[in-house]
């Protein structure tokens, strides 16, 4: 097909254009399962728990085979991952859309994680091959600006799609538009291989992905069963296991999937916070704001993605204006500051309540999305600016890992602790499964469901919504937190010293 294709279809800005299609897909279809989570749950019923893992499986499949996925790239051919990955996705969106039972949605959307995993892999792998040094960081700075554009106005577009045609109408989009990326990549696209790769580091891949998936069951059915149950603990202390089995394995492999070497520079430690510590300042809240604004307070679909276009938006700016300061401060200070201004932006957000409208949310929405943007604008470059340029790869890969399987980790973590923060807030009606059920379900935004469990009285919503908002109140505070102490360790360890790169590659945000 490449070859019967005019010369204008061909070549490194069409395969530009295919990547940043795809990549424009990904954070479209996390978006957009977090809005769509009420519609599914009031079409196809479930438990909170199946609800949650709407989103939950995506980014476990997404973040626990993204660096398997760089090592079968450079092995398989970087073409053929990215299209069979595209593929994948496509074809999953389709079954999403025919979908009849949640579990049947949460299946299909780890699917969709593992695809997407392979497709970002791939298409990354090929587009850096396309372009020589001068152009990489402008071709990278367009794929970063495309994924933001995804974040930005994914919930908005979603939340108007499923107003219009109802749940299933956001995955059809993503389906579609993985369609054309995968016709426009194949034909222009070539294929190109690492010679010197020697396979995947199996056992590896097997243990890492298994003690993602622990980590992160163990801290769903915390929602569930709460922290002390035998299950959860169980769980999580098997996760623990897999790790350091994991740490083990990588230790001793010819090739390993993981170089831990890597952790032995501090201020490539220093980075790996960064990632870490946006997503519980900024990237937890684009699932749990549109359960709240839907669930909890009763907004559309569309209002919901206005205000969540406050919170996303500046992602398209920030970014920019993060890299163009880099003239005149060292990147280490931008980012705490940064993580700083996202902090008091959690902690003004924690003041408003959950039925406000108008201004009183945009503000502190505003707030947060500029300083999560100050630190997504380096950290990228950052990753492979403190580590020789031979170990840039490792790095790079290191990093996209930390990031995706982070979120994911995250978004269960603070789920299980919203729910537990809820808790305590219910009325006395509720004692023992049912508090936990009910406390679970108001952290999904299922406030009718949680409404079920109570007997009929006047102001027994109120009451829900009293909890739940008191509870959100408490989480804007430990996320706050959170932000407040990974900004003193970014300052610690990225301490600029002379003759690095920081500024360098901070200058080329993706």
């Amino acid at each position: 097909m490449h070859r019967v294709l005019p010369a204008a279809w061909r070549g490194p800005w069409m395969v530009l254009a295919s990547v940043c299609l795809a990549a424009l897909v990904l954070p479209l279809s996390f978006s957009g399962g977090a809005v769509a989570t009420p519609a599914i749950g009031r079409a196809l019923g479930g438990s909170a728990t199946s609800l949650g893992w709407i989103t939950n499986a995506f980014m476990l499949g997404f973040g626990s085979c993204l660096m398997a996925a760089g090592a079968l790239a450079d092995q398989w051919g970087r073409k053929r991952l990215f299209l069979l990955g595209l593929s994948t996705f496509c074809l999953a969106g389709l079954a999403l859309v025919l979908a009849r039972s949640v579990w049947q949605i949460d299946l299909l959307r780890a699917l969709q994680g593992v695809a997407a995993a392979a497709t970002l892999a791939g298409g990354t792998a090929a587009l850096a091959q396309e372009f020589a040094p001068a152009q990489r960081a402008q071709a990278f700075s367009l794929l970063g600006t495309t994924f933001g554009t995804g974040l930005a106005f994914g919930p908005l577009l979603t939340g108007w799609l499923i107003e219009q045609a109802g749940w299933q109408a956001g995955f059809a989009l993503c389906a579609g538009l993985g369609l054309v990326a995968l016709l426009v990549g194949m034909g222009a696209m070539r294929e190109s291989r690492d010679p010197q790769a020697q396979g995947l580091d199996w056992p590896g891949a097997l243990l890492f992905t298994s003690m993602l998936a622990l980590l992160t069951l163990g801290m769903v059915q915390a929602a569930a069963l709460g922290w002390r149950s035998p299950q959860v603990i169980a769980l999580l202390l098997a996760s623990i296991a897999a790790l350091l089995l994991f740490i083990a394995v990588e230790r001793r492999v010819a090739r390993p999937m993981l170089d831990l070497s890597l952790f032995r520079y501090p201020r490539f430690i220093g980075v790996q916070v960064l990632p870490i510590a946006t997503c519980y300042c900024y990237v937890v809240l684009l699932v749990l704001l549109p359960l709240q604004l839907i669930g909890i307070a009763g907004y559309s679909e569309v209002a919901a993605g206005w205000w969540m276009l406050a919170l996303s938006a500046p992602m398209l700016v920030v970014p920019l204006a993060a890299a163009w300061l880099t003239r005149w401060f060292h990147a280490g200070p931008i980012s705490a500051a940064g993580l700083l201004i996202a902090a008091g932006g959690l902690v003004w957000l924690a003041q408003v309540p959950v039925d406000a409208g108008g201004m009183a949310r945009v503000l502190p929405l505003l707030l947060i999305g500029c300083g999560a943007g100050l630190p997504w604008g380096l950290m990228d470059g950052l990753s492979v600016s403190l580590v020789p340029q031979e170990r840039a790869g490792m790095a790079t890969g290191i990093f996209s890992t930390v990031r995706v399987a982070g979120e994911g980790i995250a978004l269960a973590m603070v789920t299980a602790l919203l729910a537990g923060l809820i808790s305590p807030h219910l009325p006395a009606a509720l004692d023992g499964a049912s508090l936990q059920t009910a406390a679970q379900q108001l952290a999904m935004g299922e406030l009718r469901q949680a409404l079920a469990r109570l007997p009929a009285q006047p102001g027994a919503a109120a009451d829900l919504q009293k909890a739940y908002g008191q509870a959100f109140a408490q989480l804007m505070y430990v996320l706050a937190a959170i932000a407040t102490v990974s900004a003193l360790v970014v300052l610690g360890l990225l301490r600029p010293a002379s003759g690095d790169a920081l500024q360098v590659a901070a200058a080329s945000p993706q």
